[in-house]
């Protein structure tokens, strides 16, 4: 016997997910190779002071830059999109507050936090080969290096975890107040590089009235 099926999720937030184009991530990347091995322009745009990371480095993504690069331009368009989609109305205000990058290396991490603003985000740039793997044989997935986004309370049918295992250019928009982590990983010397940014949208819009 068959059944006509429809799954209906009309609690907790949406989340958006979008590839960042790669004419975009490539011009992200090289600008941040550039930052990295200039001492001051390092200095200038350092963010490590602003956020709860415990990583190598953080640091802001100058405007104009993003203007450039069509970053700006991608976020305004996913997040329009994005409530477009779960809301059925149309943004007329986004105002970025910050844009960052996150320089994560074997054994740092990012504790439970959220961000500031109204819609937030998060993506990858670059990733290393491998996050390491369990110290005991388990059953279960291994977490090292993986984002994960946090609601509620473990209930019935509805998990208080969505765990996100990195790709290049994958990009996630969320709501500013959804608790989030990144777990440490091992095994390797190289890089997970991750984007972020805030901003804020009609106060109407995200207000609900």
């Amino acid at each position: 016997m068959s059944y006509e099926i429809k799954l209906i999720k009309p609690f907790g937030p949406a989340i958006l997910k979008v590839k960042i184009p790669e004419k975009i991530l490539n011009d992200i990347n090289e600008y941040i190779d550039d930052v990295v091995e200039n001492n001051k322009k390092s200095n200038e745009l350092d963010h490590g002071q602003r956020l709860v990371g415990d990583v190598t480095q953080e640091f802001k993504l100058d405007q104009d830059f993003s203007k450039k690069v069509g970053w700006l331009n991608f976020l305004v368009g996913c997040t329009s999109k994005w409530i477009e989609l779960t809301r059925d109305r149309k943004i007329s205000k986004f105002q970025v507050e910050n844009s960052w990058v996150v320089r994560q290396f074997e054994n740092e991490y990012n504790p439970v936090h959220h961000h500031s603003g109204h819609i937030s985000g998060a993506g990858f740039l670059k990733l290393p080969n491998t996050f390491g793997e369990h110290v005991q044989k388990k059953n279960i997935g291994y977490m090292g290096g993986t984002l994960n986004l946090i609601h509620g309370s473990q209930q019935f049918l509805s998990n208080s975890v969505y765990t996100i295992r990195p790709e290049v250019g994958d990009f996630y928009f969320f709501p500013n107040y959804l608790m989030h982590t990144v777990y440490p990983f091992k095994g390797t010397s190289e890089e997970r590089r991750s984007i972020s940014f805030n901003a804020f949208i009609d106060d109407n819009i995200y207000d609900g009235s």
